[in-house]
């Protein structure tokens, strides 16, 4: 579906006996262009007769990081204290921000819940969400502040070795203001959270969700921010260093993923999921524990392929998959991902995923 018939269709799920009138009004198009718009969406099979019965997954729900990212690689070995040559990058970014971008790249549907200031970044992050089709409606514009930025320097294999961040601006996203989302966040499939967002939020929403709960730690820092509300998570996707600071075992083999793993199991997850980077990613439930490993290939920058893991994880949840063809389209994604020096893939869809997981999606 197109990024209009995506925007038409989320606004007929959430309110299936609206108007073409009304459709036309919020889309602000002619009453003629929706009804093609609705034509449209009726011959793909997303709307199946009249009252709008819709089918297809419902929206998923972002809240979390939405900035820019300025990035630079060298083109040989870093040296420290000195002007290296190289090229930079400037980006769209920021944790919950790309897991949605991603997300819309494999065809579901995304509101993000985020904060923005009142300066020129805003507007490209806004006008990006807009040709992607992503919700901003219940985002946060802030006055006098900065949007957030995101610094890094990777070295000449594109690999992160050095990043500053200024994000203060999501102290905004109070959980007074969440409780004003409640309502968007539990009629969507499942609620992705970066802990970007302050802990006092962190825990508002895990307290209040009645959509399952998608955590990324961020960082190993910000991953504390997790541990008073681990037993709420259905799914969580640490890095081998934020496992550690979340589940206290110190991780050398595969023995302490086991019991890192098994430790958050017990602390209530319901899936975990610890990436570890080229090696692929150990997966663990009340039923089943493994390694899922990945073929050795080259990366052009591995920046973002967290987040794109997470999107792939989200689409499998939807199409209501296990936990290995959930972690496999996740993988899938973050390989597609790194391929390019970007931190989101273009080329990034639903049929690629699927056909390098060797998973048929309905």
């Amino acid at each position: 579906m197109t990024n209009r018939e995506a925007q038409i269709f989320q606004w007929i799920v959430e309110n299936p006996m609206i108007s073409q009138e009304e459709l036309a009004a919020k889309a602000g198009i002619a009453r003629s262009s929706a009804a093609v718009h609705i034509s449209n969406l009726m011959k793909k099979g997303y709307i199946l007769g009249k009252g709008y019965v819709t089918n297809g997954p419902s929206y998923c729900t972002v809240v979390g990081g939405a900035n820019i990212d300025i990035g630079g690689v060298p083109d040989a070995a870093l040296v420290d204290r000195d002007s290296n040559p190289g090229k930079t990058i400037l980006s769209l970014g920021g944790v919950g921000r790309n897991i949605a971008h991603n997300l819309r790249l494999l065809g579901a549907d995304v509101k993000l819940v985020t904060a923005m200031g009142d300066d020129v970044y805003a507007g490209q992050l806004t006008e990006s969400c807009r040709e992607l089709g992503i919700e901003l409606q219940d985002s946060l514009r802030v006055t006098n502040e900065s949007t957030s930025t995101y610094l890094y320097i990777a070295d000449e294999n594109g690999d992160m070795k050095l990043a500053l961040s200024d994000m203060r601006i999501y102290e905004h996203i109070t959980p007074e203001y969440i409780q004003t989302k409640l309502e968007l966040i539990n009629r969507g499939r499942l609620v992705v959270i970066d802990t970007n967002i302050p802990a006092c939020t962190v825990e508002c929403i895990c307290e209040k969700s009645k959509s399952p709960i998608f955590a990324d730690p961020v960082s190993g820092k910000k991953a504390e921010k997790l541990l008073p509300v681990l037993d709420k998570l259905y799914a969580v996707t640490p890095n081998k260093h934020e496992a550690q600071v979340l589940s206290g075992v110190s991780i050398a083999g595969d023995a302490d993923l086991e019991r890192a793993a098994s430790v958050l199991l017990e602390k209530g997850v319901k899936n975990v999921f610890i990436t570890l980077g080229e090696r692929g990613v150990y997966c663990a439930n009340e039923t089943q524990q493994f390694l899922l490993e990945v073929e050795a290939a080259r990366a052009a920058s591995t920046t973002g392929a967290g987040d794109a893991f997470m999107a792939g994880l989200a689409l499998g949840y939807m199409k209501r998959l296990g936990i290995r063809e959930m972690a496999q389209l996740g993988i899938a994604a973050a390989g597609i991902t790194i391929e390019s020096a970007q931190t989101i893939n273009p080329m990034l869809s639903a049929a690629e995923v699927e056909k390098r997981a060797g998973i048929e999606l309905l």
